[in-house]
């Protein structure tokens, strides 16, 4: 209520003035105290959380939100395997990555993830690229053709690298004596580098894609198959079957179950893509980086793991990108996308999965390919660039060898947080945390529950300004230099376990590598620089051991 009017007129008298400044006085004490106290006793911690800045996060007045992460020690899972990644690339492109052993960048890129998985396959290998030889002239459908000098090249990149090839032939023009041909020149110029032979791409899609006529199915599929592998083994022998190389896990069941009946294929393989070219609504960075998409994807690795294990066979996801048809610029070649990898390679790693391809085309910056050229002259002479889903490869590489560990993420408020735990064979754990919420949502503070028989931690930050940052891309402080090597900063302090749990800060939209020692072990030393062809894990110190996609109208899961 307001004073009156006339009361504002009387001057207080001198006891009146009196009480006023001890009020005052007593305020400012008070205040002081507070400060001096830092708020309270009790309420600043003893070892504060440590922080994965990004460049555009801030320290903010917004409270974090709190995720609880507990491990069972007790159930690890199989070691990840030694090739677990890998690259695809269009059938198309196969001449041209040929070249690539001897000049250019690509090798030293190969070399900077370990020993990997290099794919040749996609649409184009059903639709735009055919074997040639003397004994087999073009086919009038074929834009372009693969001879035996370009896989000589390829087996000359592999030795270089210490990577193997999947080889996919073309099914949708039938012709099992060229694909004879093309495996027989295969076995010569790869020797032991060829992991193996796909036949077809994704031929659960032919009757869509206008490859085949509405007879088509897995029964005229598996005769043909048939006659490819009686037609390639009296060339020489058999060689390693992968399949059946579905467009996603919907399919896979159909396709699979029969084929691991009658083919017994040594490697089991599908494609995924989150999102749909021709999906309504259309893809975003938002439904990229999702909880619904997050939840899609588990049943969808699901899936694929239940025949599989069932089969006793290894499953590979040789074909995956963020949106099909190529990817979608402003999403696909994005930070985003990074993120989004980071998570996915990690929870495939955890689910049982042999390996991943990330697939890509040279000569497209605007989609999902890992690495491109920016030039015709600069893709000619090999000079390609990493995009920024690189970064999630290299942040992964780190973790091959070792087990995952089943994990429960708890919090009411931190629900789009990704966070993967693993066993690595020293006894150190490693926890990949991925959090996707948009800038300006509070922080995550993420409580590692890893017990007393741990002690001092590390991390390796993985940011970019934002979501939509197609550079200013960082992991642990580094950058891809131009000639494809990558060198991690000097590392951060150790961070102090308290009472069995670890605390680390992961603002939105980034993502650490959390590597934390055995009690046992002495508090880790500064990580040294990590440089491409390293046989070193980042952050850890263990050694280590030596196109566009078809269309699709909905996502591939």
């Amino acid at each position: 209520m307001t004073r009156p009017a006339q009361a504002k007129t009387r001057p207080p008298g001198p006891k009146h003035r009196r009480r006023i400044l001890l009020a005052l006085v007593l305020a400012v004490a008070l205040a002081l105290g507070l400060m001096a106290a830092g708020g309270g006793a009790g309420t600043r911690p003893a070892d504060p959380p440590a922080s994965v800045p990004t460049a555009e996060t801030t320290a903010t007045s917004v409270r974090p939100s709190v995720a609880s992460v507990r491990i069972d020690l007790g159930q690890p899972g199989p070691p990840v395997p030694r090739r677990f990644l890998g690259l695809s690339f269009e059938a198309s492109v196969l001449p041209l990555i040929a070249t690539y052993g001897r000049t250019g960048d690509l090798v030293n890129l190969m070399r900077s993830l370990g020993p990997g998985i290099l794919r040749f396959g996609g649409v184009s290998a059903d639709t735009r690229v055919a074997w040639s030889d003397p004994a087999t002239p073009k086919p009038a459908w074929a834009a372009g053709v693969v001879h035996e000098r370009d896989l000589l090249g390829i087996g000359r990149l592999a030795r270089a690298t210490g990577w193997q090839v999947l080889l996919t032939l073309g099914l949708a023009h039938y012709d099992p004596h060229a694909a004879a041909r093309e495996t027989a020149a295969a076995r010569r110029a790869l020797g032991p580098a060829l992991a193996g032979i796909e036949i077809g791409n994704e031929p659960d899609a032919y009757v869509p894609h206008h490859l085949r006529g509405r007879g088509w199915g897995y029964p005229v599929y598996n005769g043909e198959l048939r006659s490819y592998r009686t037609a390639i083994a009296k060339l020489g022998g058999a060689i390693p079957l992968a399949g059946p190389g579905v467009s996603g896990s919907s399919a896979f069941h159909a396709w699979a179950v029969p084929e691991v009946g009658g083919q017994r294929p040594s490697l089991l393989t599908g494609h995924h893509y989150p999102l749909g070219c021709h999906q309504t609504p259309p893809p975003s960075i938002a439904r990229l980086l999702g909880e619904a998409t997050r939840r899609l994807e588990g049943a969808s690795l699901n899936r694929y793991m239940v025949v599989a294990r069932a089969s006793h066979l290894p499953f590979r996801m040789d074909e995956a990108g963020s949106v099909s048809c190529g990817g979608r610029a402003g999403i696909s070649n994005t930070f985003a996308s990074t993120l989004w990898a980071t998570g996915y390679i990690a929870e495939a790693m955890a689910a049982g999965l042999a390996g991943i391809n990330l697939q890509g085309s040279p000569f497209n910056c605007l989609g999902y390919s890992p690495v491109c050229a920016t030039s015709p002259e600069r893709l000619a002479r090999g000079a390609l660039g990493v995009q920024p889903v690189w970064y999630a490869l290299l942040l992964t590489r780190g973790l091959v060898g070792d087990r995952p560990l089943p994990t429960t993420v708890s919090s009411r408020r931190a629900r789009n947080l990704r966070v993967t735990a693993f066993l690595a064979s020293g006894g150190s754990l490693r926890f990949v945390i991925v959090d996707d919420e948009p800038l300006g949502a509070p922080a995550a503070a993420v409580r590692l529950q890893v017990g007393s028989g741990f002690g001092s931690a590390t991390v390796m930050a993985l940011s970019a300004p934002s979501p939509r940052s197609r550079s200013g891309v960082t992991l642990g402080g580094g950058t891809v230099a131009p000639d494809g090597t990558w060198q991690a900063s000097a590392g951060r302090r150790p961070i102090a376990q308290r009472g069995g749990i670890v605390t680390v800060t992961v603002p939105p939209s980034s993502g650490a590598l959390v590597t934390v020692q055995p009690a046992r072990l002495a508090s880790p030393a500064r990580p040294r620089p990590t440089r491409s062809g390293d046989r070193t894990a980042p952050a850890s110190g263990r050694p280590r051991g030596p196109g566009a996609s078809p269309p699709g109208v909905r996502p591939r899961v």
